[in-house]
């Protein structure tokens, strides 16, 4: 490539999709799709005549040329995000190359991590402990904010394969062409295949796309990590042996996440279990595969006395077999063992396709836990290491190793997420069966407490063998007694968090073990609770408190090793308190929650929910950890990856390798970080901080609280509506058919308001904040340039929002607000324009730039390219918004949204971070 790599492969791809289009659709639609971009990029200009003429053109556009219109800038941005993709690997190799050269570490590595440990003072003994209790769980789940169809995704990843390949490759001319016809092939089948799903998406269909990014990079990603940690720690504290846990564990709220799903039943989540260990079984034979031409060791290097005797086992167990591998591998004791282990897995892969029942052992044939598989694998690799054969254990094999310890038979650890409402409920029916519930949804927290503790102390039957409750009740008994078959099946580690969302008091968490007390799985799973709004976080605390002064509960806790997980939600406390108020918030009470829990001598948690957008706590993820309260990150994070960010994280190996060493770099000196460390003028800032979130909560509700009009307009100039009924994802919008804010889901709330490109929840208030609070005094802005300069937490948040407002376009949300009637329209935009530019001008002050992300040129730069692209989607967004919602033909109102889906989806591609 030439050295303007990203340029070149942008002109490659657009010139190549230009011709794509020319010969499937004809050169007048080439031409229609520039005529538009023209006008678009003519509007941004400042042509207020040219908006005009393109929102006229696109509506007097035939159905079908919009789709095609659509499709082409849509497919275009899925091309650039490929090209981007491969300029961040570029970059990064071109990094990694440069810090070999100087023989120092690149930052934000794994090696740059235990170079600042080491220099900070710790001892290898420090390291270790810092080491044991390490545990980074990134965790999917299946909002719908990534739209793309798994067919899709696959041929992106074979451009991206190419691209690569054009990259790093010295190709001959040859060797060029094909490539470059590869390329083309796949763009063409890309035009070809429709971008959206013409049926509503399952729980099974959004399972199947989150095992995608396991089976093609995080399977193999996991131990490269684990790996390096381990060569990092080597060098340096040379002459020190470390051990290193499989610290990376991957969990997933896909097909257990049922907080207002009616689809994820009981019925789902076993068959995402089992889908799940099907794919595990799957890889470890895949890998099993591409090993055994490495262990073909000859019997006249020796095995272990305990390998023969394991082998003799296995002779007895499969008498059938054992002739037939003996007779293929000869002296080849490690391909024999080999070959019986996969025979193994087999079987177990068959078990699996059996009904479960909580007490049924598995068949002799199979495993029956992934101890007994890692322990036969751990018995060759010892073998090998006693005979000459190191290198070959530590290869491959050990790779395998690490993967079995990370992945076990349950791939991925499912959560289990439900409203504390249906335990509430279901308490109430069952207790009234002992005429102990009357009045059980009315009584007072205190009461309420000293039943479920009482009953907790008990131990005694709750529900029958039978159930005969309502079928609401059944199912969230039927849920628990899955759970505790599933830790008899695939093992404690397959379910071990049940999360409350909506957690309001104390009583919350106590029905939740209650219940999982009755069904028999409590000693093996987390009870956590989810704290999501302003108010609930504020009293997140004292909930806390007073589980770890109830009896019941620390009688759990201790059976749990004294740890408690507690998740805070990032959406829905923006939601209710706008962005600076929630983010405030959310610090706070991380640092109280560790002050009770270090009181009480529990190991705290934290579960981060964060989403992709900066409303809903996005933004760099190493950045954030890094932002939070010292003392609080002590080795132990789990945190969400939520909607498109799994695609743009996860799809390519290099891009999620670098997110993966970035957020171990981060824990790890986030760790290390001592309670009390800070700036000595911290007190103050929190004062100010304090003072600024106050201010910015009362301005954001003014206008999403106590502006009636603006439920009315947000319906109006956005696609709410419309996207409820798009078959991005399994869940519905609301968690109740309500037209109340407080039942609207969060991500419908952030992705509504993206797509119409007013990002309201990632900036709104902070402007009026700033503003009011500093005023004219030039020293107080000066106050506030100190705290941006000093404060990593304020930076982030100051940073995070300006992306979020240059993603944002006032001047494309004035066409989406034309949608509303006038008398709503009249009163709410004037608000959002107002405190739009008063937030960019405090922005501007304050961090002393020209224009907003001066501080990130190439992303400043990025979005100002992709706009002229953009804009014409948002206008055919529109227009089809109009169509829809004056659409007397049901067969045209079908096309008209089968349109703006692909409409959905393109803006999405060209904004990247979208919910």
């Amino acid at each position: 490539m030439t050295p303007d790599s990203l340029s070149a492969q942008i002109h490659l791809l657009g010139d190549m999709l230009g011709q794509i289009i020319i010969e499937q659709e004809g050169p007048e639609v080439y031409d229609l799709v520039e005529h538009i971009r023209g006008l678009a990029k003519a509007h941004r200009g400042g042509d207020r005549e040219a908006g005009e003429a393109l929102l006229a053109l696109i509506e007097s556009l035939p159905r079908e040329r919009g789709q095609v219109v659509v499709k082409a800038f849509s497919s275009y941005f899925q091309l650039v995000n490929l090209a981007e993709e491969e300029e961040r690997v570029r970059t990064l190799r071109q990094r990694a190359w440069h810090a070999s050269e100087n023989g120092v570490p690149m930052p934000e590595t794994v090696a740059a991590a235990l170079l600042h440990l080491r220099q900070a003072g710790l001892e290898a003994a420090d390291v270790q402990a810092l080491l044991d209790r390490l545990a980074i769980l990134p965790v999917i789940t299946a909002h719908p904010t990534e739209a793309k169809r798994r067919t899709v995704l696959i041929k992106l990843a074979r451009i991206s394969q190419n691209l690569h390949r054009l990259d790093i490759h010295a190709l001959t001319p040859a060797e060029r062409r094909e490539t470059l016809d590869a390329i083309a092939e796949e763009v063409t089948s890309l035009w070809q295949t429709e971008a959206t799903r013409s049926r509503q998406m399952t729980v099974l269909d959004e399972v199947r796309n989150a095992l995608y990014y396991v089976e093609h990079t995080l399977f193999d990603l996991f131990p490269t990590v684990i790996g390096e940690v381990k060569r990092a720690a080597a060098e340096q504290y040379p002459g020190h042996a470390f051990t290193i846990p499989p610290f990376l564990r991957l969990g997933s709220w896909v097909g257990g996440d049922r907080d207002g799903n009616p689809f994820v039943t009981p019925a789902i989540t076993e068959q995402t279990l089992r889908m799940q260990k099907d794919l595990v079984l799957r890889l470890y034979m895949r890998a099993i595969d591409g090993m055994y031409g490495l262990l073909s060791s000859s019997d006249r290097f020796g095995i272990s006395q305990e390998l023969e005797e394991s082998l003799a086992q296995d002779h007895k167990l499969f008498p059938s077999e054992a002739a037939s591998f003996q007779q293929r591998y000869p002296r080849q004791p490690y391909r024999q063992k080999m070959a019986f282990v996969y025979r193994k897995l087999q079987a177990t892969a068959e078990g699996n396709r059996r009904p479960w029942r909580a007490d049924r052992l598995a068949h002799p044939d199979e495993y029956a836990s992934a101890e007994d598989f890692v322990a036969e694998l751990e018995l060759m690799a010892d073998s090998l290491c006693c005979h000459r054969g190191e290198r070959l254990a530590e290869g491959h094999l050990n790779t395998l190793i690490v993967q079995a310890r990370t992945f076990g038979f349950h791939l991925a650890t499912l959560d289990i997420r439900q409203h504390s409402e249906r335990h509430r409920l279901a308490l109430a029916e069952i207790l009234g069966r002992y005429g102990l519930g009357g009045g059980w949804l009315d009584m007072p927290e205190a009461e309420r407490m000293a039943v479920l503790t009482q009953e907790l102390l008990l131990a005694r039957p709750l529900t029958p063998v039978w159930l005969d409750y309502s079928e609401a009740t059944n199912e969230t008994v039927d849920l628990l007694r899955l759970i505790r078959k599933a830790h008899t099946r695939l093992g404690a580690a397959a379910i071990d968090s049940y999360i409350i969302s909506m957690t309001k008091g104390p009583s919350d968490v106590l029905s939740a073990l209650l219940l999982a007390s009755d069904a028999g799985c409590a000693p093996c799973l987390d009870i956590v609770p989810l704290f999501e709004t302003v108010a609930d976080l504020t009293a997140a605390p004292q909930t806390l408190e007073a589980l770890l002064q109830n009896p019941a509960y620390v009688r759990h806790l201790e059976k749990r090793g004294r740890r408690q997980q507690v998740m805070i939600g990032y959406s829905d406390s923006n939601k209710d308190g706008g962005y600076l108020a929630a983010n405030w918030e959310l610090y706070q009470a991380q640092r109280a929650l560790a002050a009770v829990c270090d009181r009480h001598g529990v190991t705290l948690t934290v579960f981060h929910g964060r989403g992709g957008t900066t409303g809903r706590g996005g933004g760099p993820t190493n950045r954030a950890i890094l932002a939070h309260p010292p003392g609080v990150m002590r080795g132990r994070i789990k945190l969400t990856e939520q909607g498109e960010v799994v695609s743009d994280r996860f799809s390519n190996r290099a891009l999620a390798h670098r997110y993966l060493e970035q957020i171990t770099h981060a824990v790890l000196i986030a760790a290390s970080r001592s309670a009390d460390l800070g700036d000595p003028r911290q007190a103050e800032w929190e004062g100010t901080m304090a003072a600024l979130a106050a201010l910015a909560e009362a301005a954001y509700r003014r206008l999403v609280h106590e502006t009636p009009e603006l439920m009315s307009y947000f319906h109006a100039a956005t696609p709410i509506d419309e996207i409820g009924r798009l078959n991005i994802g399994s869940r519905p919008a609301r968690r109740k058919a309500t037209g109340r804010i407080e039942d609207l889901r969060a991500i419908p709330w952030v992705f509504a308001w993206t797509q119409a490109r007013v990002n309201l929840p990632g900036w709104y208030g902070i402007g009026a904040a700033l503003t009011e609070w500093a005023g004219a005094d030039e020293a107080a802005w000066d106050k506030l340039a100190a705290m941006y300069r000093g404060w990593t937490f304020f930076q982030t948040l100051i940073d995070n929002s300006q992306m979020s407002m240059c993603k944002a376009d006032i001047l494309i949300a004035g066409v989406y607000s034309h949608l509303a009637p006038p008398e709503v329209r009249e009163v709410v935009f004037p608000q959002l324009r107002a405190e739009y530019e008063r937030t960019k001008r405090a922005m501007l002050r304050l961090t002393g730039q020209q224009a907003l992300l001066d501080n990130e040129s190439w992303l400043q730069h990025s979005i100002r390219v992709r706009n002229p692209y953009v804009d014409p989607m948002n206008y055919v967004q529109v227009a089809m918004l109009r169509r829809l919602r004056h659409a007397a033909d049901g067969g045209q109102g079908e096309a008209d949204r089968a349109t703006l889906l692909l409409s959905v989806n393109g803006i999405a591609a060209g904004l990247r971070n979208t919910g």
